[in-house]
């Protein structure tokens, strides 16, 4: 594990300081969860911060790992940046609306609120065509060092991350991401995703991490390129089909029955 943190560190040292910062704040929400039961929606409240902050950890150091086979280029340092203050901007809001009690996703009830959601959306979008164009290079360049099977899970996970990440404008479209009822419904521990309605989140959700599964299904599981193509397909096929039964408003629950 130091091994694998020095490495990490070595690779890109603005993500990987970001990332920590992000995960011990990701500890600390986690543990005042426990301490103070602040209610936003029906659900504790902190779990949010929790949530985005831990997400944050594994997407910057993920693309801090990534950008290790990359050239050291001037784009390459202002993207690591640039995901440091669009990143930081979601987190630090959604923890100033924890602490007053109110929520941060969907909320336009003053000028105020309209113009922090429309900041929101921007840094999303940001994040998700930023990260698409740097790495687009996984696309154009050739890595004679890495085996083909490995790039081709990096692509796949990137595809996937970018189409899935700009599903969010479909929740900010809707100002919900409930389908059938209201946000705030029943929900599964920690993620609360609905137990009762659609939720788009899940697809968001799965195809977002799909920058991290592919990869490491190829690496360690499917060492073939055709293999991981097809797992890619299949991958990007399922979170499809968990973002339908969403839109017609089918719960998560209701898919096991």
């Amino acid at each position: 594990m130091k091994m694998l943190i020095e490495i990490l560190k070595s690779r890109n040292e603005t993500l990987y300081y970001f990332g920590l910062i992000c995960l011990l704040t990701a500890l600390i929400c986690l543990v005042c969860a426990k301490i103070f039961p602040v209610q936003v929606l029906g659900t504790n409240a902190l779990y949010k911060p929790f949530k985005f902050l831990l997400s944050s950890t594994i997407f910057v150091w993920t693309m801090a790992w990534f950008s290790g086979y990359l050239t050291p280029s001037p784009a390459l340092n202002w993207y690591s940046w640039g995901m440091v203050v669009l990143l930081s901007i979601e987190n630090i809001y959604i923890l100033l609306q924890v602490s007053r009690g109110l929520t941060s996703h969907f909320n336009t009830s003053t000028p105020f609120h309209q113009f922090m959601w429309g900041i929101m959306g921007a840094a999303a979008v940001g994040i998700s065509l930023w990260t698409a164009l740097i790495g687009s290079a996984f696309f154009t360049r050739s890595f004679p060092a890495l085996p083909d099977h490995y790039v081709w899970g990096i692509r796949l996970g990137l595809l996937i991350f970018v189409v899935f990440s700009m599903q969010g404008l479909l929740m900010g479209a809707r100002m919900a991401h409930s389908v059938g009822g209201a946000d705030g419904s029943d929900g599964l521990p920690v993620v609360n995703w609905s137990k009762t309605y659609g939720d788009l989140r899940i697809a968001h959700f799965l195809g977002m991490h799909a920058l991290q599964l592919l990869p490491l299904i190829a690496h360690y599981l499917i060492r073939q390129t055709k293999g991981i193509i097809l797992v890619g397909i299949l991958y990007f096929l399922m979170t499809s089909f968990v973002l339908i039964q969403a839109l017609i408003g089918k719960s998560v629950t209701s898919m096991f029955r």
